[in-house]
């Protein structure tokens, strides 16, 4: 009997994901809890493994397919298939051979198949439940899918159009930027975007037509919490094993200043503000898929140790693609460090639906007033970027000059003053 491999949970709010890559092929022999094939999702890409030991028969999802949690990936037989003969030509009808009927049980006759519309299987659940919600009939909408399949976006381009019929075919998937000379087209590479990218710049610009964003700015002198850096660094790392680095104050001074200012903490829910009475920060981290963002849960509660263990451990695992789901959900407030690119400046976009973003940039040594004097001193802009539906402008410069104290004086973090 074949072992189906299905879809596992993905995790809280991810509803879907798409095929990435199978690493066997039809008729490949498989083990046990091998690596099988490649899912990725908006958060984060992971692997199925195989639930059984067999060969590996028919790929159901092919790269490409959408599909959601439970859906039938493929199947795993006990044993390696042999060829089968055909049956004879006496028992078959006579159209059989070209294809024009087929009797139940002609394995070797796939021209049904090929010969209706995609089926809503081929074309993966996601499909199928837009179909199901709004009418339209995935065999009159236009496929730009791999082998024919009809996509997710095929059919919200048709839901969207009023749903296109078999009389009336839609145009090719539209062309959003003028085509190229063909001396330059020639040149040009296009490579479709991973489900993540497509995450990352769907949130992006819905936070951007969502909140009222605004960012605002302030410059911290980083020059007590390098000396204390360079006074502790060698002890703090024979004790606990992991660097100090500049992300432990930074998330200390955040949390200080989110308890003073908890709006900052706040999201919008319909018509109510809920306010977290938790410290759940997210760390952006850039990988080579994109920008994922881990959470450290309750990071009040934690050390600067405890904390600079956890980041470190998060950007390793992200950067592998190891990361968790769970671990990047739940966040009540994010930082982000363009300073280790070399970013002087920037406006970070909201991580909605949270309510503030802070923004770390390059430290360098510019001339400060210190007593009367001109000094060299190593400075840092800061950008918090904040949702003014929430936030209003007191708060928000109130939250950035609170950090900026808490760093330019770290015995503030300390005494928790």
């Amino acid at each position: 009997m074949a072992t189906e491999i299905r879809v596992p949970t993905l995790g809280e709010s991810v509803s879907e994901a798409t095929v990435a890559r199978w690493f066997k092929k039809p008729g490949d022999a498989v083990k046990a809890d091998e690596p099988l094939v490649e899912l990725e999702t908006d958060k984060v890409t992971l692997e199925v493994n195989a639930p059984a030991s067999g060969v590996l028969g028919d790929i159901v999802a092919g790269d490409g397919t959408t599909v959601e949690p439970g859906a039938l990936l493929g199947s795993i037989g006990a044993a390696k298939p042999s060829a089968q003969p055909a049956p004879a030509p006496a028992a078959a009808p006579a159209g059989a051979e070209k294809g024009t009927s087929a009797g139940y049980g002609n394995h070797g006759d796939v021209a049904p198949a090929a010969a209706g519309a995609t089926s809503g299987r081929d074309n993966g659940p996601a499909v199928g439940r837009l179909a199901r919600e709004s009418g339209v009939d995935p065999a009159n909408v236009p496929a730009s899918g791999k082998d024919g399949r009809v996509t997710k976006g095929d059919m919200l381009a048709a839901i969207a159009t009023g749903g296109a019929t078999a009389q009336a075919p839609a145009p090719a998937p539209v062309q959003m930027r003028p085509p190229s000379a063909p001396d330059d087209a020639s040149r040009e590479e296009r490579v479709r975007m991973t489900k993540l990218r497509q995450t990352i710049a769907r949130r992006l610009k819905e936070a951007q037509n969502t909140a009222a964003m605004l960012t605002t700015f302030n410059d911290v002198d980083m020059g007590a919490v390098m000396q204390m850096r360079q006074q502790y660094k060698d002890v703090f790392e024979k004790k606990h094993g992991v660097k100090l680095g500049f992300m432990g104050f930074f998330t200390k001074a955040v949390i200080q200043a989110l308890k003073e200012i908890p709006a900052v903490n706040a999201e919008i829910d319909g018509q109510d503000l809920v306010y977290k009475n938790y410290y759940h920060v997210g760390i952006a981290v850039g990988t080579e898929k994109g920008l994922v963002v881990p959470v450290v849960r309750d990071a009040d509660r934690m050390s600067i140790a405890t904390i600079e263990k956890t980041i470190a451990d998060f950007g390793k695992r992200a950067r592998d693609g190891k990361l968790g789901i769970e671990e990047m959900q739940g966040g009540t407030f994010t930082i982000t460090n363009g300073g280790i690119y070399g970013s002087l400046m920037s406006t970070p976009i909201l991580n909605a639906p949270q309510s503030g973003i802070l923004g770390m940039h390059r430290i360098e040594e510019r001339p400060v007033v210190r007593g009367g004097k001109i000094e060299a001193r190593p400075m840092m802009y800061l950008a918090l970027s904040y949702d003014h539906r929430i936030v209003d402008g007191k708060e928000a410069v109130t939250f950035l000059v609170r950090v900026k104290e808490a760093l330019e004086d770290p015995a503030r973090l300390v005494l928790d003053l």
